[in-house]
């Protein structure tokens, strides 16, 4: 698939990408919201450059995309005349589970505890009062997921046979743009490099270990398949967003809304999240931090995916990504 023609491809005034001619190596790019990409190969005179090459160097880099996304000296080619790519190989990516308020609310009611007879507004108002407290009190829950499962904003995703209930996650994802330990919350918007839209697909079944329920998660099973994770298109620099707290993240199937929520649902914000991760990892330019998916899940639904569907997510301001699935073995 590829991006659709539009008056604005994100917000401000240039973003990273990682682009490709039909047959040619990939590189990265700065993307201009009229469509038009610049190979910053020749704008940084190596030809080796990578996307993760930029990240390295952010905060060097950064001037110099500013300068190149408002300049005219060098020539640029047409987005829809080439392939995108995932924006960046990451060395690491964190995920994360739980974290919008009123997804978790509906799970906490939906699974009513036997001979819990209160009404559905007393149990609600419960819910509530246990995530406001999970946010005052408690920890984020963040887990390790691969860079093998990224796959570009508008490839198919194959779903394998093994995968009884795959589903859809949107989330808005944090890219770092310098090494970050031990990062206090207040400073953590400082080694945030910009922004992106992942899909963080999951086979429901496969989530808890049936023949281990003590161990309790597989999330290596679960949502690291090949292509479990699209990512992008673009990455869009985090001075081009406003408030990342304060973003929509919609996901349609099929051209049918299901999920539709605000970033300000989540119970940890974008910095308390880098920070968390931070408190035991050292995050490095590139890594991604997912901050989890809202309300409207496919199990909510009671429609996983097959073969033949179209999941198109946006999140304000940085773009669109579209992916066709293709039952494994499909031609």
């Amino acid at each position: 698939m590829k991006p659709e023609p539009s008056s604005a491809l994100f917000a401000g005034p240039f973003a990273l990408a990682t682009l490709s001619a039909p047959d040619g190596p990939e590189f990265p790019a700065l993307v201009t919201p009229d469509g038009q990409a610049l190979d910053l190969r020749d704008a940084f005179g190596d030809e080796r450059l990578t996307a993760l090459d930029v990240l390295d160097r952010w905060e060097t880099a950064l001037p110099r995309l500013r300068a190149l996304a408002a300049g005219t000296g060098l020539a640029r080619t047409a987005v829809a005349d080439l392939r995108v790519h995932a924006p960046v190989t990451p060395r690491q990516v964190f995920q994360s589970g739980a974290n919008y308020r009123q997804h978790v609310v509906d799970l906490h009611v939906a699974h009513r505890a036997p001979g819990d007879e209160r009404p559905e507004d007393e149990r609600r108002a419960e819910a509530a009062a246990l995530m406001d407290r999970r946010a005052a009190e408690d920890l984020p829950y963040v887990f390790i997921g691969l860079p093998s499962a990224i796959t570009g904003p508008y490839d198919d995703v194959v779903l394998p046979a093994w995968a009884e209930q795959p589903d859809w996650e949107l989330e808005l994802a944090a890219v770092i743009g310098r090494p970050a330990h031990r990062v206090p919350v207040e400073e953590a918007p400082e080694y945030i490099a910009g922004y992106t839209i992942a899909n963080d697909l999951t086979d429901r079944a496969t989530v808890f270990r049936r023949d281990m329920p003590q161990i309790g998660t597989d999330w290596l099973r679960s949502k690291n398949a090949p292509g479990f994770t699209p990512l992008g298109p673009w990455i869009v620099p985090s001075e081009s967003v406003a408030d990342p707290d304060d973003l929509r993240v919609r996901l349609k199937l099929n051209g049918e809304t299901m999920q539709d929520e605000s970033t300000k649902d989540m119970i940890f914000k974008v910095a308390r999240m880098v920070a968390y991760a931070s408190r035991t990892a050292r995050l490095l330019p590139g890594d991604l931090v997912l901050t989890g998916s809202p309300a409207g899940n496919g199990m909510h639904w009671g429609r996983l995916l097959r073969d033949g569907d179209v999941m198109e997510g946006t999140v304000s301001g940085l773009g669109i990504q579209r992916t066709r699935c293709v039952a494994e073995g499909a031609a």
